[in-house]
Parts: structure tokens; C-alpha cells; sequence
């Protein structure tokens, strides 16, 4: 569907929020979480579109970015699973998100919390999406998609 709402840095919800909110509503099952591509709570606002998302549609959500929009943070070890806190820049005490190495040697991706979750599961679960590639299965799979693939054949079991 078309999208209502130009594209404008840090409003991105406001772009995609109506086309999710249409999908979501099409779903015969509803998932018990939700990844996005893009931020949760590390967001200048507080509230990127996982957690934006993530209170309209009243389920868990994890934002899983590729690029930081906010805070600041140490680049965490090379290896898979090592994470260093994404921290903002006016109040260093209050943790954003996370930095997160998703494969070895790899850039790391930034997750942060969006709506019925706390950052440690939200790195936890984040990790266990992950392939063999850098970003989680599920949004791995959804740009896929949405580049004119189709979806894998579903796995028995």
C-alpha cells in the first residue's frame, strides 16, 4: 500500500506505522514478537518505531538497527555475542540500547527495547534470530521480501 506520510529521519513510524497496522491486521495468528528494522527506545525521541509500534499493537517488539541514531558506545569485541552499551550522551548513566556483534569480525547491529521488554532479552532473543548473516533471520527475510523474494519453504516441526 502506498504510505501515508513522507520520509523524514526519526519519524519513521509515522511513514510505516499505517502499511504495518494493515498487514498486522490481515495476520490469521498473531507472532508473540516483533523485530524491527529500526530503533526502540534508542531514539532521540525515546520512541522509535519498535516502541511505536510495539504500543499500538500491544506485543513485545525489539528495535534491530543497522546504523546508531543516537548515544554513544564502545565498539564491542569482534566476536559473535559480544555487546557494549549504547549509552546517551547527556545522561552517560542511562543505558539506550545495545551494541551487539551478531557474527564474528562483522559490523554490530543496535538493538534496543520497544515495547513488554527489557534490553538483556532483547539482545538475548536478538541473537538467537541470527543466521548465518549479520541481521536477524526474521528482518533478514522481510527485506528480502519486500525486494520482490519469496520466503523459504516453511521447516517441518
Amino acid at each position: 500500500m502506498k504510505t501515508p506520510f513522507p520520509y523524514v529521519p526519526g519519524l519513521l513510524s509515522f511513514r510505516e506505522g499505517p502499511v504495518i497496522v494493515a498487514a498486522w491486521e490481515k495476520l490469521p495468528s498473531k507472532p508473540d514478537l516483533v523485530l524491527f528494522d529500526g530503533q526502540g527506545t534508542a531514539h532521540p525521541r525515546g520512541m522509535g518505531i519498535a516502541a511505536h509500534m510495539g504500543l499500538w499493537l500491544d506485543v513485545p517488539t525489539i528495535g534491530v538497527a543497522k546504523t546508531r541514531l543516537c548515544g554513544v558506545a564502545m565498539e564491542p569485541a569482534p566476536h559473535r555475542g559480544a555487546v557494549a552499551d549504547l549509552l546517551d550522551e547527556t545522561d552517560p548513566r542511562h543505558v539506550l540500547g545495545a551494541v551487539v556483534r551478531t557474527r564474528d569480525g562483522v559490523h554490530p547491529v543496535f538493538v534496543s527495547p520497544g515495547h513488554h521488554i527489557d534490553l538483556a532479552h532483547a539482545v538475548e532473543l536478538t541473537l538467537r534470530c541470527v543466521g548465518r548473516h549479520r541481521l536477524p533471520e526474521p528482518i533478514r527475510w522481510a527485506h528480502h521480501v519486500a525486494g520482490g523474494g519469496s520466503l523459504p519453504p516453511a521447516q517441518p516441526g
